[in-house]
């Protein structure tokens, strides 16, 4: 398909973000086998699409895997993603696992299905990593998803706790990795609308509207529609922690301060809030939209 020079700019742009979160957190390395998982959604197409002009061009060879889970949802069309993926010549597999009905036959009607649909799709992608001797498994999380994910651990579940750009597998046998982390939805869904890749949307919770990741996306919508650059701030926070400044004994020494103490492992200034770096455009919203927290 010939492209427009707008969708080629994008597509080069999206590249160069992943490659720079592929570099700094040394996401692939010489001979390592990935599992880019697809669902059929726009993060998932467009992952795999850079990963593959990627590794054209990669100072490292490796090879990629697309996987896809077919769930066996009702009207799920199964011969969409095998027609893409043998079109663009990507090695693949087809997982055929029937967790839809498990999904439906646990959760009682009306209540939030995600938590368990993600165990037992994780379960399946693990499995067939290790089936296919694949040491990294990429995911289509992009930075958006990151910030949501912080402020739903900070409201709902009490933690600072995000999704990292790299992760260890708890049996330490596979590394997760989101090449994406430095992209925006905004700037994936304008590149998939280009592409006209062939969507398969999610239906097996429905709509589900009361989801508290949901809640958090209203959320950031709205913040970032009055103070545009808010989700690139908080991004940007969670590369800037200042342990010191928190409240986690388990990360830094509070018990052994004392005056005249070694000031070089204070890093962040006795101040609330540091002095703007020079240049910086951005300014605090006067409120913060918690309302749409609000059931």
């Amino acid at each position: 398909m010939e492209q427009s020079n707008t969708l080629q700019r994008l597509r080069k742009r999206l590249e160069s973000k992943v490659g720079k979160a592929v570099a700094d957190y040394k996401m692939i390395e010489d001979g390592d086998t990935v599992l880019v998982c697809i669902s059929g959604g726009k993060d998932s197409y467009t992952l795999l699409s850079v990963l593959m002009a990627l590794r054209q061009r990669a100072p490292v060879d490796f090879r990629l895997i697309a996987m896809n889970l077919d769930q066996k949802q009702p009207g799920f069309p199964a011969e969409v993603l095998p027609a893409y993926l043998e079109k663009i010549g990507v090695d693949y597999r087809i997982v055929e696992q029937d967790t839809y009905t498990v999904v439906k036959n646990t959760i009682p009607e009306g209540k939030t299905t995600c938590s368990l649909c993600s165990r037992l799709r994780r379960g399946v992608i693990y499995r067939t990593a290790r089936e296919l001797g694949a040491n990294k498994i990429a995911l289509g999380h992009h930075r958006d998803d990151i910030v949501h994910t912080l402020f739903l651990n900070l409201f709902f579940a009490g933690q600072l706790k995000a999704m990292p750009p790299k992760l260890l597998t708890d049996d330490g046998a596979h590394v997760v990795i989101r090449p994406l982390a430095y992209c925006s939805e905004k700037a994936i869904a304008r590149f998939a609308r280009g592409m006209a890749y062939p969507i398969i949307p999610c239906n097996l919770c429905g709509s589900q509207d009361n989801l508290q990741r949901q809640k958090i996306r209203e959320m950031m919508a709205d913040w970032d529609r009055r103070f545009p650059g808010r989700t690139e701030v908080v991004f940007s926070a969670l590369q800037k922690i200042v342990p010191s400044h928190l409240a986690d004994q388990a990360l830094f020494d509070f018990k052994s301060l004392h005056p005249g103490g070694d000031l070089a492992r204070i890093d962040g200034g006795d101040s609330i809030v540091d002095r703007r770096p020079p240049h910086a455009s951005w300014s605090f919203p006067a409120t913060i939209p918690l309302v749409l927290l609000q059931s």
